[in-house]
């Protein structure tokens, strides 16, 4: 369906704002997917601080043109949507969930990673990075398991004197 020009304005409007705005940004096809898979998709995307958008392909282009950002941009060979936010991990991490659930009818094309273009496999990478409270829980897991065999050997010391 041919889009008028005042949506037209108004949807490059939007991606240069998203590109001006965002911390990370996921460039995702998806074919296939139903409406209620979808529209599920969006809902958590969107509980979790990450907006997801279908803009075309050439406003798309049109406004990365003039976004300041580094690198190379992915090619876009299908449909395209875009899931965006403020945290540099959470788009990325969410979208390759539903990537993993769905199969072909959903994937990663690349992205844009803190200003700079990342292809499929770094974007891909970047969405294995555990969620923050996660990474907190591992690093205090660590900072604890010294501390907890000194403990474990006093207590085998105090056991063979007592």
């Amino acid at each position: 369906m041919a889009l008028s020009k005042d949506r037209k304005k108004e949807l490059f409007e939007k991606a240069k704002e998203i590109f001006a705005n965002s911390s990370s940004a996921v460039f995702v096809q998806s074919q296939g997917m139903g409406v209620n898979d979808s529209n599920n998709m969006r809902a958590e995307l969107t509980g979790e601080g990450v907006g997801f958008s279908v803009i075309k392909k050439t406003l798309t282009k049109k406004a990365l043109g003039e976004a300041d950002i580094t690198g190379e941009q992915p090619e876009f060979p299908a449909e395209l949507a875009i899931a965006y936010g403020e945290d540099l991990v959470a788009p990325a991490r969410l979208v390759r969930s539903y990537e993993k659930k769905y199969g072909e009818k959903i994937s990663i094309l690349g992205g844009i990673f803190d200003g700079t273009y990342m292809d499929k496999a770094a974007m891909t990478e970047i969405a294995e990075i555990p969620a923050t409270p996660v990474l907190r829980g591992m690093f205090v897991n660590v900072i604890n398991s010294p501390i907890q065999g000194l403990v474990i050997a006093l207590d085998k010391i105090a056991e063979k004197k007592a």
